[in-house]
């Protein structure tokens, strides 16, 4: 019984947060614990527990008496998230152009081949998970996945600032140059094309995120 109740409030969690997280529930949308449940089809216990994990990690903004709301976009919390990825994967580079594993490598270059197919036929959930993959393998290369697992903690408002980005403008091809140049460089091992090449890529988002909120002010603190 305890393990099938965990099951159903992780479903809940897991299914929120992705839907959040896609921006399939934008910012500022309200939602309900009864909705949800009814949704589901499930009692209010792992819907009110799956909220107040939400909570806690800043994707939902709880108002006693006016109700539950998926949170804005906090433009601080962008920066300060792409702040330590540039900071963190500029070294992360560098250790991929020191010594990186044959089967790492591999998965890079199998992961921009999907990467050029889904340019082809547009799909945002789709080129965001293999941009999140490519990212995660450079750690995992260089064994420092635990690290990942922190950038990707901090990074709940950032990632749906790149989603945002990705679903309003389907011109991918400068983003899949940058990291086939990246790939180039390890292979190179030129660290220091490797590290410009990722500085110039995680400052992107900063020229982003003021046309996004030029376009989508409802959805940014």
């Amino acid at each position: 019984m305890i393990k099938q109740s965990y099951s159903v409030r992780d479903l809940v969690y897991d299914t929120l947060k992705q839907q959040i997280l896609s921006l399939k529930l934008p910012p500022g949308t309200a939602i309900s614990e009864k909705e949800i449940a009814l949704d589901f089809q499930v009692s209010r216990t792992p819907v009110r527990e799956s909220f107040v994990r939400l909570a806690q990690e800043g994707l939902l903004e709880v108002y006693p008496q006016r109700g539950t709301y998926v949170s804005l976009i906090q433009v601080d919390l962008v920066e300060e998230a792409r702040f330590m990825r540039e900071q963190l994967e500029r070294a992360v580079i560098r250790l991929a152009c020191e010594h990186f594993p044959a089967e790492q490598f591999a998965a890079l270059e199998q992961n921009l081949t999907q990467q050029q197919q889904c340019q082809h036929e547009p799909d945002d959930g789709r080129m965001f998970q293999l941009d999140e993959e490519f990212h995660s393998t450079l750690f995992a290369g260089c064994n420092k996945s635990k690290t990942w697992t922190v950038i990707e903690q901090m990074s709940v408002h950032l990632n749906r600032s790149r989603m945002l980005r990705l679903s309003s403008n389907h011109h991918w091809d400068h983003l899949i140059e940058q990291h086939r140049s990246m790939v180039q460089a390890i292979q190179q091992q030129d660290a220091e094309k490797a590290e410009h090449l990722m500085q110039e890529h995680l400052r992107q988002p900063v020229t982003d995120l003021a046309v996004l909120r030029s376009t989508y002010p409802s959805y940014f603190q």
